[in-house]
């Protein structure tokens, strides 16, 4: 079994707020009895991708566990190399294959720079193909920014991932491929794409209700509620397991279990 934490759409802006509740969420998460044995971070780590955001999200986000991180339509690929991973800056696509346990976990980059929509490029999937033909015979999770299915949210429907068939033939094809996790919408949902499971991971920062709930275009963005993440469970039938949860920023209350 391997448990893997997803925090997403942290948005850091220079401002207290946004960073006092992913640290929050990072105090929650290492104080686990059973630690994720990875974090990913879905994407839109930074609010307009400033080095200076970027300089405090690697502060904050910065842990013993293996941070796994993949930019949004929020970040720059270029100052997310350099100032948040450490590496050349290139703006090019970062995308990333890592083993965590005896999965394998694959984040691709969906974002285009200059655009809220995202769009996986012919040298991404090339990459991913590449990639799924060299991974071992054990559950593959893919992670990517940009939810490939309609949610019935009438912000993020029109800035989702534009032309997601190709990433359909791929999923459909692989039996390895446990699910798909993806950020930008700013609520926890779950679906399915190509016949697997699709998670989208709440935002730390805020939430954005569906269209049976906005008021567009005056209320957008609910800034008061809790931040929140998502634990996903890769077990050994191969069967991914994704669990909520709501991380109080009052302090973590302990349960005792009754006798």
């Amino acid at each position: 079994m391997i448990l893997v934490a997803q925090v997403s759409d942290t948005h850091f802006d220079l401002g207290a707020r946004n960073t006092a509740r992913v640290e929050r969420v990072m105090n929650f998460l290492t104080g686990l009895r059973r630690r994720p044995d990875a974090i990913l971070v879905t994407g839109d780590v930074t609010d307009s991708g400033k080095a200076e955001q970027y300089t405090d999200a690697r502060a904050a986000l910065r842990t013993d566990i293996p941070v796994y991180a993949v930019p949004g339509n929020h970040d720059d690929r270029a100052n997310f190399r350099s100032v948040l991973l450490g590496l050349p800056a290139s703006d090019e696509p970062l995308n990333q294959a890592h083993r965590v346990g005896d999965s394998t976990v694959v984040l691709l980059d969906s974002s285009v720079p200059g655009q809220a929509a995202g769009r996986l490029s012919d040298d991404t999937l090339d990459w991913l193909r590449a990639t799924l033909d060299a991974a071992p015979d054990a559950p593959v999770l893919l992670g990517l920014h940009h939810p490939p299915a309609h949610l019935f949210s009438p912000v993020v429907d029109e800035i989702s991932l534009l032309d997601p068939g190709a990433l359909a033939e791929v999923v459909a094809g692989d039996d390895r491929i446990v699910g798909v996790i993806t950020g930008h919408a700013h609520s926890p949902a779950a679906t399915t794409f190509a016949g697997r499971p699709l998670l989208i991971g709440p935002s730390t920062a805020s939430i954005l209700g569906g269209e049976w709930e906005l008021e567009l275009p005056h209320r957008v963005m609910d800034y008061a509620p809790d931040p929140a993440i998502a634990l996903h469970i890769i077990d050994e039938k191969r069967r991914l397991t994704t669990h909520f949860r709501t991380v109080p920023m009052g302090g973590r209350v302990a349960v005792q279990p009754s006798r």
